[in-house]
């Protein structure tokens, strides 16, 4: 059984930055620690990091509750109000955002305080999505599919920004930003999707497209992997989702030649190397 396994499978740069800080915390044992939210989209981090002591908060509500300890923004982020709510509450804050989720908070809000109407691509119910309306001082729409896009109307003088979620597809994004273009408005568009994703989803096509199955790893929860699922469905009709070795031991694999491997952003590369040496010694 040959198994290729995408060199660009599991922590990216934001991630690994993200965990490091909060098992940081850990070792120093100061007080109580939390997270506002999941750290990354990863159960079993998450559920390690439990194990330790980290509480994961889930609501301004809860946070409102905090009269000491130190909360961990997500790798996410989070709205500029989380951040003065933490502040004024004399909690200690350690700030894990994605340096390039930052980088779209400081453009929306730049750009919305000169009077753009900010667009985000991507899912309004997403965090990071959540996190980022929440520095638009001003009007601010999300668009995540073709319908919305279409739909999307406001005055014919009205000057847009539009920006990407970091995990969003690539392809998608122009998409969106063509059918919102020909409406004639003023447009700013920046294109903030990770380079980093987007190289993972490339690989992940590629691979799929050679091999007689392919295997994404990843959390449930987490949009950048089911998006590297969309796409090597697409290349590859016997693509399967798991979370853990766990879910791959209760499949059966079509009788192939090759197996490809990818996984997204937030998996842990044990749990990849647990993937691969499965499939190669079971299949």
């Amino acid at each position: 059984m040959k198994v290729t396994v995408a060199k660009t499978a599991g922590f990216c740069f934001g991630v690994q930055r993200a965990v490091d800080k909060v098992y940081e915390q850990v070792a120093l044992r100061t007080g109580p620690i939390y997270t506002y939210g999941p750290i990354i989209h990863n159960e079993e981090v998450v559920k390690d990091l439990e194990k330790k002591g980290v509480r994961v908060i889930g609501s301004q509500k809860e946070l409102a509750q905090l009269t000491q300890g130190t909360v961990i923004i997500r790798s996410h982020g989070v709205g500029r109000d989380i951040y003065r709510m933490i502040e004024t509450q004399g909690l200690k804050l350690i700030d894990a955002t994605c340096p390039f989720v930052k980088k779209i908070h400081r453009i929306v809000e730049r750009e919305s305080l000169q009077g753009r109407h900010i667009i985000v691509i991507g899912s309004a119910s997403h965090p990071e999505v959540e996190g980022i309306m929440g520095w638009c001082p001003n009007r601010v729409s999300v668009i995540e599919n073709e319908r919305e896009a279409y739909e999307f109307n406001v005055n014919s003088d009205t000057k847009l920004c539009i920006v990407s979620q970091t995990t969003f597809n690539n392809k998608k994004f122009k998409n969106l930003v063509e059918i919102i273009s020909k409406k004639g408005y003023d447009n700013s568009v920046i294109n903030t999707i990770c380079s980093a994703t987007d190289e993972r989803q490339q690989e992940a096509a590629q691979i799929a497209k050679q091999v007689g199955a392919m295997i994404v790893i990843g959390g449930r929860n987490s949009s950048n992997t089911q998006k590297l699922f969309e796409i090597c469905n697409k290349e590859c009709e016997n693509t399967y989702f798991i979370q853990t070795l766990v879910d791959l031991e209760q499949r059966e694999l079509p009788p192939v030649d090759c197996v490809g491997i990818t996984a997204g952003a937030s998996t842990p590369n044990h749990i990849i190397k647990e993937v691969q040496k499965y499939v190669r010694d079971e299949f």
